[in-house]
């Protein structure tokens, strides 16, 4: 497989990681009036797809560890559990994430989200693998956090008229955020030790957890929408035309090839997994930026929102570079 060790590689894996976690959901902005969770079985498919497509590519090149198909036949099964465990986890939490973007926007749900995934899941991979400068890191995650309260701010400002659906919003958001945090230690785990599963089949593995848990999970959001709409069913899923059916693989695609390069990037001696997860949530930044200047989310907000938001993007970009030093110090 190929696994690159020179850090300018490495950090561009992980910028690009962020750019993809960052850019996907906008596919679900593609497709307006398309339920998310009927958007949702088509991410999966986009996972999947993905998934096979890295394995059979960059997994199978290079000369470090062993080809994918190879640590696929030899995986522990503890490895394995480890991997689709993640998936699972991940899975509950996107969908509360992708339901927090149908209520509140991308500006605001992924800065929340993503943002308080990046402080619990920076602590729980730091644990795994202690890697990089702990006061660069640390204090890095320090400033995400203080950006997360400054989005959360200019979001109330934003919707004053709104109490009830900006609180659901805002909540949602916070338990995606949890649950978002405690995926990414289980797949390190799963890459970490004597039996370690190499990144490219991790990352089948983590798509296979998240198909699995995504048949009852959005099946229930399906039946009990978070957003106080109506029930849905597959029928609409069949009857959607092509348009919606693309950009829902397409984000599925683009998510995981985020993935399959932020875990690349965890394996690489000077990096580590929490330097890789945490540069990789700078997501949250590339997000906002979708919302406040593509979709125009914060447009008719009073101006001291709009000071908050700009607050938040400078305290991200200090947050991010601190963290992307941490490896070199």
């Amino acid at each position: 497989m190929y696994q690159p060790q020179v850090y300018g590689i490495v950090l561009s894996f992980m910028i690009v990681s962020m750019l993809c976690w960052g850019s996907w959901a906008n596919t679900l902005k593609l497709c307006p009036g398309y339920r998310f969770q009927l958007f949702y079985w088509d991410y999966v498919v986009g996972l999947i797809v993905a998934a096979c497509f890295w394995g059979m590519t960059l997994g199978s090149l290079g000369n470090s560890g062993r080809p994918f198909l190879a640590d696929l036949a030899n995986v522990s099964l503890r490895n394995a559990v480890l991997a689709v465990a993640g998936g699972a986890i991940f899975n509950v939490a996107n969908l509360l994430l992708v339901a927090a973007i149908d209520i509140a926007g991308l500006a605001v749900a992924f800065p929340i989200g993503i943002g308080l995934a990046l402080v619990v899941g920076a602590v729980g991979n730091y644990v795994i693998a202690p890697k990089g400068n702990p006061l660069l890191l640390f204090g890095g995650i320090a400033l995400v956090v203080v950006a997360i309260v400054f989005d959360a701010v200019a979001y109330r400002m934003r919707e004053q008229t709104k109490t009830s659906m900006s609180r659901r919003g805002i909540v949602i958001s916070l338990i995606a955020g949890v649950l978002m945090g405690c995926f990414y230690p289980f797949v390190s785990a799963a890459m970490t030790g004597g039996t370690a599963v190499g990144p490219y089949a991790a990352v089948l593995f983590f798509a296979a957890g998240v198909a699995l848990s995504a048949i009852p999970f959005n099946w229930l959001l399906m039946r009990k929408p978070l957003d106080g709409r109506e029930p849905t069913s597959m029928k609409d899923y069949f009857y959607a035309g092509r348009g919606p059916h693309f950009w829902g693989v397409l984000g599925g695609a683009i998510w995981c090839t985020g993935a399959l390069l932020n875990f690349v990037a965890s394996q690489a001696h000077i990096v580590g997994p929490a330097v890789s997860y945490s540069i990789g949530q700078g997501a949250t930044m590339v997000s906002a930026a979708w919302g406040v200047f593509v979709w125009r989310e914060f447009a008719m907000a009073p101006s001291t929102a709009k000071a908050f938001i700009w607050g938040m993007f400078l305290l991200f970009l200090v947050g991010l570079t601190s963290i992307a030093m941490a490896p070199l110090f």
